[in-house]
């Protein structure tokens, strides 16, 4: 499955967040890219939407609930994400 990243957008982030943009983005990163892996494991034909569901509350439980709460992935790359799951656990692929 590909590397998934999560890039802040900087005019979105607080002057204190902007200190800390890549620890978080790469905090961010690690949490959905497991899981995305979990999911890949466990995927059994469900939709895309629900995919993208199940990334985010997996991501969001592996992180300080501060962050948690303030996750708030682009809904287009949050189904990019799902399709590339879906895509890595369909029969045949790697």
């Amino acid at each position: 499955m590909q590397e998934l990243h999560v890039s802040l957008d900087d005019a979105q982030l607080s002057p204190a967040a902007q200190k800390l943009q890549e620890p978080l983005e790469a905090q961010l990163s690690s949490a959905l890219q497991r899981a995305a892996e979990q999911l890949a494991q466990d995927y059994h034909g469900e939709s895309a939407a629900e995919v993208s569901a199940r990334l985010l509350e997996i991501a969001r439980s592996s992180l300080h609930p501060d962050i948690a709460a303030a996750f708030r992935p682009d809904p287009a790359e949050l189904d990019r994400a799902a399709r590339a799951v879906i895509e890595s656990a369909s029969p045949g692929r790697e």
